[in-house]
């Protein structure tokens, strides 16, 4: 599960035109904290994903891999 968010999350940055250090300074993390999420190192918690969706404007199951855009 981690993989899979992770590569959602790279997927979402990048569409978005946002270097880790931005997504990490808004997600109010250090940036080899979220490298680690992109990495599926370390898993986001609940209010991070919930930042997380908002900052790259997609829903939270598409963070998580349950559904597409």
């Amino acid at each position: 599960m981690k993989e899979k968010v992770g590569k959602r999350l790279l997927e979402c940055r990048k569409a978005c035109n946002l270097t880790q250090k931005q997504v990490a300074t808004a997600l109010g993390v250090a940036q080899p904290v979220y490298q680690r999420f992109e990495k599926g190192v370390f898993e986001c918690s609940y209010e991070q994903l919930v930042k997380l969706s908002e900052i790259f404007d997609v829903s939270i199951d598409y963070i998580l891999g349950k559904e597409d855009i």
